[in-house]
């Protein structure tokens, strides 16, 4: 039943626009609208007239284009710019043919980036998973008071070991083919601490000498690369960490094959000699003053000399460390890792000779990696622990540490202050001349 004009419902029960009489259409009451406010008192006595309200879905409702607006075309296309022929078949199939291209464009984009996506991933698995683990690396039943306290959350210290195996088979990496330790088959010729701070910002690499007169658990005083000939890396690991207090995180090793294989799976390295000295392998025998470029095997000969070096062991230390610094710069330079191909071969050779503890998962490699994405070798601090002199003891050329110098050294590694440690103490450092 139809209700009042001023009501609701129509006679045919449909919704009616408040303010429309019966049976007058949506153009008739513009139309007497428009008359009432031009002449009628009657409807302006009572106000301003109320704004119509368009039923939903009415077309006589909709508001009239403003002159000169965009004409709307279809769904999905652009607007008709003003002055272009309405409904011109040729600009709407250009413009539709435009929307699939753009579409199109960004479906590639979207793809390129899941394939880039995945790509790295895939790339992240193959080489962290293709790493040697070496298990039970770390020291069990030590006494409490023998521990050292935890490193400071985010910070991390790593000890590097580079092996002399006496072996012609590899015993580092996935090509190993004999064990990372026997008894009394191997020695670690190179012992590094490398230190990560909380920021990722910089790396602090400290090396110990090989014959550092210490104290190894079990066995009284000797050198320091005796400990891993005597208990791989568990006891390596247990005396230094009562030497310096500092814990070690993590443990990478490599051995001398690998060490080859590293050099020249990077090209080789160009390596300065300050000034001319005796070079016990090799034709000549010195290594003449200047830049040399070393294959694996020239590089092997340089690190591993000390006899005819003014600092003897030091001086080895330093040129593991500038021989270190060197191939860590061509590794993180642009031209490595936007060489597809020469990337590639790098991250095969360093994946297959060098182990790491079974602690160090490869979602901590990928971390890890991440990381220190940004750190290049200028942000790279080597150094050689204190040493407070030389000494013969049981016929033994030995190097004595510094205690009180080194015990600030690793007290400021304990506490993550080795930035402003460096900066404010004199320290063996590696410098642009290195004999």
């Amino acid at each position: 039943m139809a209700e009042s004009a001023d009501g609701g419902k129509g006679s045919a029960g449909t919704e009616r626009p408040a303010g429309l009489a019966a049976g007058e259409s949506p153009a008739e009451s513009r139309q007497n609208l428009s008359k009432d406010s031009a002449g009628s008192p009657a409807r302006s006595a009572q106000g301003p007239a109320e704004e119509p309200r368009p039923p939903a879905h009415d077309p006589a409702w909709e508001p009239a284009e403003e002159p000169g607006e965009p004409t709307a075309g279809p769904a999905g296309e652009p607007a008709e710019e003003p002055g272009e022929p309405a409904g011109d078949p040729a600009r709407r199939t250009r413009r539709r043919r435009a929307g699939r291209v753009l579409y199109g464009a960004l479906v590639l984009l979207c793809a390129g980036l899941l394939l880039a996506g995945g790509s790295a991933y895939w790339a992240y698995e193959h080489y962290t998973g293709r790493v040697a683990r070496i298990p039970n690396a770390f020291p069990t039943n030590v006494p409490k008071a023998a521990l050292p306290p935890p490193s400071k959350d985010g910070s991390e210290t790593f000890l590097l070991v580079g092996l002399d195996a006496r072996s012609d088979l590899p015993t580092t990496g996935k090509d190993a083919k004999a064990p990372e330790w026997k008894p009394g088959a191997q020695r670690s010729d190179t012992m590094m601490l490398v230190h990560l701070p909380a920021d990722h910002s910089h790396a602090y690499v400290v090396s110990l000498p090989r014959d550092s007169w210490v104290s190894i658990p079990g066995h009284g005083q000797a050198k320091l690369n005796a400990a891993f000939s005597w208990g791989g890396p568990p006891l390596l690991i247990d005396t230094v960490q009562r030497l310096t207090r500092v814990k070690i995180d993590h443990l990478a090793v490599i051995d001398w094959s690998g060490f080859k294989k590293l050099t020249d799976a990077v090209g080789g390295v160009d390596i300065t000699v300050d000034k001319t000295v005796s070079r016990l392998h090799g034709p000549g025998g010195v290594w003449t003053a200047g830049t040399h470029h070393m294959d694996g095997g020239e590089a092997l000969d340089y690190v591993r000399e000390r006899y005819g070096l003014p600092n003897g062991d030091l001086d080895r230390t330093h040129r593991q460390q500038n021989f270190l610094r060197a191939v860590l710069a061509k590794m993180l330079s642009g031209g490595t890792f936007s060489n597809p191909l020469k990337l590639k071969r790098t991250l095969d050779q360093v994946t297959s000779v060098v182990s790491v503890d079974d602690q160090l998962s490869n979602g901590d490699l990928r971390g890890l990696v991440w990381d220190l994405r940004n750190v290049r070798s200028s942000d790279m601090a080597f150094m050689n622990a204190p040493v407070a002199g030389f000494d013969t003891i049981r016929k033994q050329s030995v190097v004595l540490l510094d205690t009180n110098a080194s015990g600030e050294l690793w007290e400021a590694m304990r506490n993550d202050t080795m930035t402003d440690f460096v900066a404010t103490h004199s320290l063996d450092t590696l410098g642009d001349r290195v004999s």
